[in-house]
């Protein structure tokens, strides 16, 4: 390690002339803004410049069809025998295929969508028939629903009050989801950059200048209370609160009462899907299905994709990435190279610490990673028989996202457990069971579920290992949805674990973070992965980042993908 060693001089420090401005602005209106079958033109330019990206997950796959309809010549080298990252589909038992990681469809810019012709490859989105169904004990249940009406009389029977306060709560998560919805697609400005950062810092400063001075507090709330604070505000039944209070957890390794949370439960409210914001859905086929037809659209657009290839490191000289040397010990020379890997794995694994400064260093050591997630897939014999809503045949909260959390004590004590024990003693468990509406993953008659599973440290606190403790973990997952579901763990058939340990080492998620990175203020926007470097660019020149761990964060959005290749195409 070389004490002191000094960041590369960015292209983004100095003030760029009146031609060059003209030159990326009309690069970004070209590739950026172009009608569709316009870009074919750019793809048969000869440009000769070699773009690697280090990493095949969904927004990698994003950023290369970018930069090949830009004319760039573009290699995706990934790990795996598969593209797709964590959005992958996986028969994980004879006749029974499931999402494996990632599990359900919401985030998904629209217009990735349209600019990748992801549905014209192939791709189908069906919403679900309700929302979500929460068991809260042998003889109740709250539902929510698709219809806003019928989600409010369902809250009625638990609190007027509260049913009463719905239409005004959901308009305030709305006007805030708005205002990130105009942010994301943007890259957010610089901390020390140029002339360009000063203009964006300038423009966000103009439409923030247009909120009124409630959108502002509410905003304020939602980035930096934790869930609890602001749904305490809202509202007085605890199993109403508790509902909402569940997308504040998900791939957030901490309580409702955490300061933060809050913005973790609007991070999931701003999707949507097949023009329905807020809806989630299910991609048919599983959440392969997407990342296969982003394949697709790559390579008609002339992207190479190798597959079974590790990247070990990535080659510096003179202060700029110039390429890769491969599992074995091939290199690879490029003009550019961008990391679709964790901001975590690329600093402390793939760039040799000497390019590095002391101080960044330090920053990558403090940089959070572990959002408390165990995954699980099992293949079922027949639907789960609720105690509070009997039956295996078919019925609508079969086909919602089940959720077992049933009050606020008890998202509070499963994480108070977590830091305890490793893992909550009575689990957050999120059930799907997509092949109630995608008759392609199961047997007739039989079915697959995806168990999203929240609170489990990513390092247990003993010093242990997940490798010894992870069939115990899955039998208490099982244990906690039999509960509630008598006939559950006799239904099981087969299943497929991934602790916090097993999704870093099979889809190189750090700490088995899910987002490449803690959603906290501290993580996000400009700060995303780091200050200085919140545009997808690095320390070292010629290396970006182009994953969740930059702007706007986790999820199968594919904006990161989108807004690093506008980056990388403004730098010649």
């Amino acid at each position: 390690m070389i004490s002191g060693a000094v960041s590369a001089p960015r292209t983004s420090d100095t003030f760029p002339n009146t031609a060059l401005v003209s030159t990326l602005w009309h690069l970004y209106s070209t590739v950026f803004t172009c009608p569709r079958g316009s870009h074919e033109v750019l793809h048969n330019k000869n440009v000769m410049s070699h773009n690697i990206i280090i990493g095949g997950g969904h927004n990698g796959l994003v950023c290369a069809c970018y930069l090949a309809r830009a004319g760039k010549r573009v290699t995706i080298l990934e790990r795996r025998s598969v593209v797709g990252g964590a959005a992958v589909t996986e028969e994980f038992h004879p006749g029974f295929r499931n999402s494996a990681a990632s599990y359900t469809v919401s985030l998904l810019n629209p217009k990735i969508i349209r600019d990748l012709n992801l549905h014209e490859h192939g791709l189908q989105v069906k919403l679900r028939p309700q929302s979500n169904f929460f068991p809260l004990s042998d003889s109740e249940s709250l539902s929510f629903h698709r219809n806003f009406a019928d989600t409010q009389a369902e809250i009625a029977r638990f609190s007027e009050t509260d049913a009463a306060a719905l239409p005004d709560f959901y308009a305030m998560l709305e006007s805030v989801a708005d205002i990130l919805r105009e942010e994301l697609l943007r890259t957010p400005p610089n901390v020390g950059g140029g002339l360009s950062d000063l203009i964006r810092a300038g423009s966000f400063g103009l439409r923030a200048k247009r909120l009124s001075m409630v959108q502002r507090r509410d905003a304020l709330d939602l980035f930096t209370k934790s869930a609890a604070d602001v749904l305490d505000a809202w509202f007085e039944n605890d199993h109403v609160k508790a509902a909402f209070a569940f997308d504040s957890i998900v791939g957030n390794y901490g309580a409702p009462s955490t300061p933060g949370s809050a913005y973790v439960l609007l991070h999931h409210v701003f999707g949507e899907v097949n023009g329905e914001k807020g809806a989630w859905g299910h991609a048919v086929g599983g959440m392969g299905a997407i990342t296969q037809a982003m394949l697709k659209e790559a390579l008609r657009l002339g992207v190479e994709v190798r597959t079974d290839v590790e990247v070990e490191e990535v080659l510096v000289d003179n202060g700029r990435a110039v390429g890769v040397r491969l599992a074995g010990g091939e290199r690879l020379s490029a003009d550019k190279v961008i990391s679709n890997v964790g901001p975590k794995l690329l600093y402390t694994k793939l760039v040799d610490p000497q390019h590095l400064s002391e101080e960044f260093q330090r920053r990558v050591r403090g940089f959070k990673v572990g959002s408390g997630t165990f995954r699980m897939n099992v293949a079922l014999s027949e639907l789960p028989d609720f105690t509070c809503r009997p039956g295996t045949q078919l019925q609508q909260h079969h086909q919602s996202g089940i959720v077992i959390g049933p009050t606020m004590g008890y998202l509070e004590q499963a994480y108070l457990d977590a830091k305890q024990f490793g893992w909550s003693r009575e689990p957050i468990v999120e059930v799907l069971i997509p092949s109630t509406v995608d008759d392609t993953l199961a047997p007739p008659g039989q079915h697959v579920a995806s168990l999203f599973c929240q609170q489990f440290a990513p390092q247990l606190p003993d010093g242990s290992s997940w490798d010894e403790h992870r069939e115990a973990a899955a039998d208490t997952i099982i244990d906690t949805v039999t509960r509630y579901a008598p006939n559950f763990r006799d239904a099981v058939l087969a299943r497929q674990i991934h602790s916090p340990l097993d999704l870093e080492r099979k889809f190189g998620l750090m700490g088995g973070d899910i987002f490449h990175g803690a959603l906290g203020l501290d993580q996000l926007w400009s700060n995303r992965p780091f200050m200085g470097y919140g545009d997808y660019r690095t320390p070292v020149a010629g290396l970006y980042i182009c994953g969740s761990g930059t702007h706007p964060g986790g999820g199968v959005t594919g904006v990161p993908g989108h807004n690093a290749a506008r980056e990388i195409l403004k730098d010649r």
